[in-house]
């Protein structure tokens, strides 16, 4: 592709549509290029209740639509492509795919970031049907039901103490008797009557005819295993993953910066250290990774690029 665009977007998730909206919006000619499917992880969201203006039922799938639409209806290509390799020094930025080379004047990193999955069977299959890596967005989802977290880090603790306000009962579930987690959310998740432990054990197998029914743990001592059904007044229960994140940073790791999770670190205006790169979204050093925040991001990484372009402050 030799026409160099304003600005090359890698990633079409909240982060990078909302920068090809924002892009398009101001006469800037913008690509985004994604190598799955659009919408990234809101794409396998059964429902986002959390997202400003996503009424009537919004599912992940029709938000993901709508993005999609709007970005498009200004003039922002959308492209399918595996990125390989990046060139970024320079007045005109190269990003090199299985297709193809595109060219930019800027280019927007928004590959987002993944939960670290369990890996077990039936975690896929219930994904987004009572399996959730993210308590804000599903918590209600689960109100007066059991739930189980999975993890004993700082983001499985808080989890569970927000979960407390909708479940009935939040079990924690934890590979070994020590836990990664602070010492003051230890105490306070120890004191609340709502959480119950189950340590030394992993999950093996998520089960369910439809809907999620049970959980098999396994211990890590002496591998006796334990299936934990459903309460038969409830139906169904969930379960919440927090066992770390996984920042898709590899085709920048060694050019730009990284804290010390793996996550790229920009500025309050999404600069990198590298003039005219920009980053956004869920890849980003920051505290709260939502969709919001992520459409937050790709605009504010949007305008700074325009105002590298064009100069203005």
């Amino acid at each position: 592709m030799d026409q160099v665009f304003d600005i090359v977007i890698i990633g079409a998730g909240p982060a990078g549509l909302s920068a090809g909206l924002y892009a398009g919006r101001s006469k800037m000619k913008a690509l985004i290029l994604e190598k799955d499917n659009n919408g990234g992880q809101i794409a396998i969201t059964h429902a986002v209740e959390n997202y400003p203006g996503s009424i009537e039922n919004a599912t992940g799938p029709s938000l993901t639509k709508r993005m999609v639409e709007q970005c498009q209806s200004f003039g922002t290509e959308i492209v399918r492509d595996t990125i390989e390799s990046l060139e970024l020094d320079g007045d005109v930025k190269k990003v090199i795919g299985e297709k193809g080379t595109y060219l930019g004047k800027t280019v927007i990193i928004a590959t987002g970031a993944d939960a670290r999955k369990i890996g077990c069977p039936g975690e896929k299959m219930f994904a987004g049907k009572g399996v959730s890596y993210c308590a804000t967005c599903d918590a209600d989802f689960f109100e007066e039901l059991e739930v189980f977290v999975v993890g004993g880090g700082d983001s499985a603790i808080t989890e569970a103490l927000y979960l407390t306000r909708f479940a009935r009962k939040v079990t924690i579930v934890h590979r070994r008797e020590g836990l990664r987690a602070n010492k003051d959310s230890i105490e306070i998740a120890k004191a609340d009557p709502k959480i119950h432990w189950k340590l030394h054990k992993v999950v093996k197998e998520i089960k369910g005819d439809g809907i999620l029914e049970s959980i098999v743990l396994e211990d890590t001592r002496d591998g006796e295993l334990e299936e934990i059904f459903a309460d038969e007044d409830d139906g169904t229960m969930g379960v919440f993953v927090f066992i770390g994140m996984i920042p898709h940073t590899e085709l920048v790791k060694d050019i730009l910066a990284t804290d010390d999770e793996g996550y790229l670190i920009t500025d309050d205006e999404m600069k990198t250290s590298i003039p005219g790169v920009f980053v956004a979204g869920d890849v980003r050093s920051k505290k709260v990774r939502q969709v919001v925040t992520a459409a937050s991001d790709g605009a504010v990484a949007a305008i700074s690029a325009e105002h590298f372009i064009f100069g203005t402050p």
